[in-house]
């Protein structure tokens, strides 16, 4: 098999808007403040009756829909995840329930920030190896569930919502998608990015991870250019975790993408953690930013100190 495509991409934030100044009446906060540290300026919040599995078949079935494809041609779900409250059924499944898939492989994959790019490349693995014909890879998480709401430090930050890709065999004689991944992790420094008791609660080592991802990301992001024979130069569009514009612009400065349209989906819907890249990849798609068939580094990092990242073909 040559290789494999995303072939359709799709996305879903919940209505609900808070904004800057909505945050400013909660806590010890401000627009400016906000503005100035993180580049934030609103974020979507599900509501307690929208759970993480409904986010993300919202955004599944979008895509679906834009690869005309019924729910009976998929026979792998994988959903990346750090904020599914049930540990079974898994998300996955509940997707698969939700868009009446009837017969799938269905995984969650819990690597919080670079949750997305994982699965993307177990997929391409999945499918390439012949265990899948067509994969459903959603990016999914309600960070709002998780977030303490009187702690300016972390509440600042987080948004909910979802995207998700189909991911299928590329044709005969095409060109692979979706390039070879290069992913790892610092697991000496794993506790830097948590979201952990009871209930559980997202909290960070702001600094840490500030300066783990501008100063030794870079290079990793580079190398997977390399390892799909793709200058940064040559990039058409960069899509990394939406984390922090403070940490999104310089890293992609430093990759050396001159030329490509970088991703600032932060601003208008926060860290969304697994489903920031798929979620601003779709926004980037949807306003015509980038074209079917551009390259665009996909790029995910931070929880776990986790990260991923693969070349992809814009479907």
């Amino acid at each position: 098999m040559n290789g494999t495509r995303i072939t359709a991409v799709g996305h879903y934030q919940p209505a609900r808007v808070l904004t800057n100044d909505d945050l400013a009446g909660m806590v010890d906060t401000s627009d400016a403040w906000i503005r100035s540290r993180v580049g934030i300026r609103t974020r979507h919040l599900a509501g307690p009756d929208e759970p993480v599995d409904e986010l993300a078949a919202h955004a599944a079935a979008k895509a679906l829909a834009a690869a005309g494809l019924a729910p009976e041609d998929i026979d792998l779900v994988l959903v990346a995840t750090s904020t599914a409250i049930d540990r079974s059924p898994n998300t996955a499944a509940r997707v698969a329930a939700r868009l009446g898939i009837p017969q799938p492989a269905a995984m969650d994959v819990n690597v919080v920030c670079a949750g997305f790019t994982h699965a993307l490349a177990t997929a391409d693995h999945t499918v390439r190896a012949g265990a899948a014909t067509r994969a459903l890879v959603v990016g999914a998480d309600k960070m709002s569930e998780v977030t303490d709401w009187t702690d300016r430090t972390t509440c600042v930050l987080v948004g909910d919502g979802a995207g998700a890709a189909v991911v299928e065999a590329c044709r005969p004689g095409e060109e692979p998608g979706i390039g070879p991944v290069l992913w790892g992790s610092v697991p000496r420094m794993g506790n830097a990015v948590r979201i952990e008791g009871t209930p559980p609660r997202f909290a960070q080592e702001g600094q840490s991870v500030y300066r783990w991802a501008t100063t030794q990301l870079p290079p990793i992001a580079r190398r997977a250019c390399e390892k799909a024979g793709v200058e940064p130069a040559d990039l058409a569009a960069v899509v990394l975790h939406q984390a922090n514009l403070r940490i999104i612009e310089p890293l992609a400065h430093k990759i050396g993408a001159v030329n490509a349209v970088v991703a600032r989906d932060v601003t208008e819907s926060g860290n969304t953690s697994a489903a920031s890249i798929p979620l601003a990849l779709s926004k980037l798609l949807e306003r015509g930013a980038v074209r079917s068939g551009d390259t665009a580094l996909l790029f995910g990092f931070g929880g776990n100190l986790s990260y991923a990242g693969q070349v992809v073909r814009c479907p």
